[in-house]
């Protein structure tokens, strides 16, 4: 295979790629929750992951970004869509939301995405709006069992919850206007470290303490490796390559995939209802992502 089709293979396989990994933050979050609190456990996630990316950019010589606005725009996504994020994840399922229901909010981004882009004179056509419907729907067809019952919902993990699905959609959209394109290995060490800054000092007020048990290390290495060094570098180059309507979509198709992932490693029952969910979802991913006829 010649070196240009391999690339194209790759970016074919990208959003493939980028959601296996995105869904596994769940598999994370059941090995590590129960043994760290949410911020500290993050706090560590950042911690290592800077440790991988910056030796990484000295060896390789990668460029840092170039101005002291850059440093600023790809600070800022980073507090955006690390630690208001996954801060605002972790920190409702910790407290007792049930991860159909985060899931659920969180999943409402490609709507807001798309209501944005239109407020904005964006283009999101008929067939993106109906996939996005559509998208939905199947999203809460296949949490709808883990809704059912033993929720705890108060205003502080609704709160939480929110500030995730507001993190994520601001920062996609910022980052998709205003970073510039560099490098993916430095953009990431930089927002890795505005992460850290930020959750540094609310880690410093969780009380309980870690547990550093096997499964507890298991899935701090995951988060950085798979997580960090994989998901969120995909994630990155995946908004700074396509349209943020069609990226965000992709997310519609993480709880689809983490649902059957459950069932292989935890035995986690996939009823009628999930099986046409998931395909529900995936024909809506498909109307949003699919390219427009071009008129012969």
């Amino acid at each position: 295979m010649r070196p240009d089709s391999s690339h194209q293979a790759w970016l074919r396989a990208m959003p493939v790629v980028f959601v296996l990994i995105w869904s596994t933050g769940f598999i994370v979050a059941r090995y590590g929750m129960p043994n760290s609190p949410p911020f500290t456990f993050l706090l560590w996630r950042y911690a290592f992951s800077m440790v991988c990316f910056v030796p990484w950019v000295i060896w390789a010589r990668v460029p840092w970004p170039v101005g002291r606005a850059q440093w600023w725009h790809l600070a800022l996504t980073g507090v955006l869509m690390h630690a208001g994020y996954l801060g605002g994840v972790w920190a409702a399922v910790k407290v007792g939301m049930g991860s159909g229901l985060s899931a659920l909010i969180v999943g409402l981004q490609p709507v807001l995405t798309a209501i944005w882009l239109s407020s904005r004179g964006g283009h999101v056509s008929r067939r993106q709006w109906q996939g996005l419907a559509l998208g939905f729907v199947g999203l809460a067809m296949v949490v709808s069992r883990k809704l059912e019952g033993g929720i705890e919902v108060t205003p502080w993990s609704v709160t939480m919850a929110i500030m995730a699905l507001c993190a994520i959609t601001i920062g996609t959209l910022y980052q998709k206007r205003f970073v510039q394109p560099c490098d993916v290995r430095s953009a990431n060490a930089v927002q890795l470290m505005a992460a850290f800054v930020v959750t540094l000092p609310i880690a410093c007020w969780e009380a309980e303490p870690v547990r550093w048990t096997h499964e507890m290390m298991g899935a701090l290495a995951w988060s950085v490796i798979g997580l960090t060094l994989g998901g969120s570098s995909l994630l990155y180059v995946l908004i700074q390559r396509g349209a943020a309507a069609s990226v965000t979509s992709l997310m519609y198709l993480v709880p689809p995939t983490t649902a059957v992932m459950a069932w292989f490693l935890f035995g986690e029952p996939i009823t009628v209802v999930t099986l046409v969910g998931i395909a529900v979802t995936a024909v809506g991913v498909s109307l949003v992502v699919r390219p427009p006829r071009v008129a012969s």
